[in-house]
């Protein structure tokens, strides 16, 4: 099985380009809504570690968010709660699609957390700044203090871009991305 990870700034289109592999992708956001809204062990232990912000069963995002601008500290506590059991649904994910050529990561914390595995193709999105921050600004709940924190925990794009094997650049244009995604999967189906 090839893993492909998909790395890059926040805002940057990951999942959008995760998308356009057309293989099994685990979207780490996605399961971590589901954490939210599913498993009552990490709701108690959100409840005991920051019992002044998360109230009840099913955690609401609003929740998360408020005790994350409250307190600094409070996003590496969430992390540290929601983290072990994305890695859980990670190898669950894996599991079930073994028998797949390539399956696709789309893991903000790919790389900070060692999830990531020596053999794993490391794909870099870049985007134009500007784009980037009218994008952020669309979202549901934005908050540039959020987007700071966050960026924090992240290793720089910079190093993020000089470990990547690939590098695609999104300009938010389907074909132009469809290209580059076909031409790269090209090239690492060549080289397995």
């Amino acid at each position: 099985m090839i893993r492909i990870g998909i790395v890059g700034r926040i805002g940057s289109g990951k999942s959008y380009i995760s998308k356009q592999f057309g293989y099994p992708v685990f979207n780490a956001d996605i399961e971590v809504n589901k954490i939210y809204k599913r498993s009552n062990k990490c709701f108690k232990k959100l409840k005991n570690k920051i019992p002044n912000y998360v109230f009840s069963f099913p955690v609401r995002k609003k929740e998360i968010i408020n005790a994350i601008l409250a307190k600094k500290n409070n996003l590496k506590i969430i992390t540290k709660i929601i983290h072990p059991q994305i890695r859980i649904n990670l190898n669950k994910f894996i599991v079930k699609n073994k028998d797949k050529k390539v399956v696709i990561l789309d893991i903000p914390l790919l790389m900070e957390n060692k999830i990531r595995e020596k053999k794993d193709i490391l794909i870099f999105v870049e985007a134009n700044s500007k784009e980037i921050n009218k994008r952020l600004k669309k979202r549901p709940n934005f908050s540039l203090k959020i987007i700071k924190q966050f960026k924090n925990l992240q290793i720089s794009p910079e190093i993020k871009k000089k470990h990547a094997d690939f590098i695609i650049k999104n300009n938010f244009k389907h074909n132009s991305s469809k290209k580059s995604v076909k031409k790269i999967m090209k090239k690492i189906l060549l080289n397995a």
